[in-house]
């Protein structure tokens, strides 16, 4: 008897502890914002209040959970209509096209490049530094991003063959490595100038090679880049050479022949040294080039390099001197002259200079490294020793010219000597190195040694 009370005592408080449990849903919901799910946990048993409660709880809970994923479609929504551009993959791309085009690509007030945005639907990304050569392109597609690049790769190929997108580079055949002839040509100045000072160290980005002939499309070419010019032609049927070079004579005051000097007052010529090439740069122009990126550059170094064996073969693997005599122009009259230089020819006359330049040439040529115009011109050598260029544009956007009268009547025989043509340089313009000469990107040696 006591037994069954004992055992009816504890079924009573089982009865009891399971009453006072409590029935709750339970939300599960993953990170990708799926449907949630509602699991039903029922426990023991429990009062018709508890109950109602319960499910009161339970249809809050699941209201609660419907409106939230509504709002949360919305918001998407409403994120989709403002920026449709979020909702697809983007395509990017990045070019080095070199910071001497970037002007191109832009445009005049941005509109080359807003040209293209809007034809291709991309955005394109100009660097904000001179040191970034690079353009990123961003868009939608592969195709469109592909589009935009050949869009501005179009732009860049006709934008060299203009004559403002100037040359930056040049095949150079060095002759300030003669210090006679440097001081040569610093007595020269100074003779002119009337002064001691000769313009060593003035205008250091006007010593560009040439003339900026309207006559002659070599002409135009080397008038942007060369210091000296030096004219190459065959002159006899033996096939002899001759290289004209500007420079003037230094002391000597003879008047031409059978002329008779109409000013021999050199303070009447009213000539600045911004029109003197610099003494350190002299040399003989073999090709210009426009290198626009450090690719072409790195490209034309190893042409220059592969041409070694063959420029020395050409020369016979002897020695090259040439010899600098006399004033020539390159064109026009004494009164408006613009371009001086001084004659040189080769003096075994056996033509290997021409054979040896013709070489280098072909070479880049053949690697797509010169515009169509280079490529067609004639060869001249160059050396020039004045050039109008050098001086401040006119009123009218023109170079003004000097009389060169008084010039040629002192110095238009001057000797200036025989010199070894020693390498020939990949040499970049605007920038020197330690010596003063024209910053040298690759070179290779010609023979200096008699070989047996």
């Amino acid at each position: 008897m006591g037994g069954a009370k004992a055992k009816s005592g504890a079924m009573d408080k089982e009865k009891k502890k399971k009453g006072t449990l409590v029935w709750r849903p339970v939300c599960t919901q993953d990170s990708s914002l799926k449907e949630p799910v509602i699991k039903d946990v029922t426990v023991g048993l429990e009062s018709d209040c508890q109950m109602q409660k319960s499910n009161d709880k339970v249809i809050e809970v699941k209201n609660a959970i419907v409106n939230s994923k509504a709002l949360e479609d919305d918001i998407e929504d409403e994120a989709i209509k403002e920026k449709p551009e979020l909702s697809a993959t983007k395509h990017s791309l990045s070019i080095q096209v070199g910071a001497s085009v970037i002007r191109f690509v832009k445009g005049k007030a941005g509109s080359t490049k807003e040209k293209i945005e809007k034809e291709t639907g991309v955005r394109i990304i100009l660097p904000s530094s001179k040191q970034n050569d690079s353009i990123f392109i961003e868009g939608t597609s592969a195709d469109s991003v592909a589009k935009a690049s050949e869009e501005i790769q179009r732009v860049i190929d006709e934008a060299v063959k203009t004559a403002s997108f100037d040359y930056s580079h040049f095949v150079s055949l060095p002759l300030a490595i003669h210090p006679e002839l440097v001081s040569k040509l610093v007595g020269f100045q100074n003779s002119i100038l009337g002064s001691s000072d000769a313009c060593i160290d003035e205008n250091p980005d006007g010593n560009s090679d040439g003339d900026n002939s309207e006559d002659s499309a070599q002409e135009q070419q080397l008038g942007k880049e060369s210091d000296i010019s030096v004219e190459l032609e065959v002159v006899d049927d033996e096939g002899s050479v001759k290289v004209d070079v500007s420079v003037r004579p230094l002391d000597s005051n003879a008047p031409k022949e059978n002329e008779e000097p109409k000013s021999s007052n050199k303070s009447d010529l009213k000539i600045g040294k911004s029109v003197f090439i610099k003494p350190q740069t002299f040399h003989l122009t073999v090709l210009m080039l426009k290198l626009w990126n450090q690719k072409r550059v790195d490209l034309a170094a190893q042409v220059l390099k592969s041409t070694s064996l063959r420029v020395l073969d050409a020369l016979d693997n002897r020695p090259l001197f040439v010899r600098l005599k006399g004033l020539d122009l390159m064109r026009g009259s004494l009164a408006k002259a613009q371009v001086v230089y001084a004659p040189a020819e080769e003096i075994d006359s056996e033509n290997r200079l021409l054979h040896a330049c013709k070489i280098m040439i072909d070479a880049f040529v053949e690697a797509g490294l010169v515009i169509d115009k280079d490529a067609k011109s004639e060869l001249k050598l160059h050396a020039t020793v004045m050039n109008a260029r050098h001086r401040k544009r006119g009123k009218k956007g023109r170079f003004s010219s000097f009389n060169a009268l008084a010039i040629f009547e002192h110095f238009g025989f001057e000797e200036w000597g025989e010199y070894l043509i020693r390498e020939a340089h990949l040499s970049q313009r605007f920038k020197y190195d330690e010596n003063g000469y024209y910053h040298c990107c690759a070179s290779i040696p010609f023979p200096e040694n008699i070989s047996s």
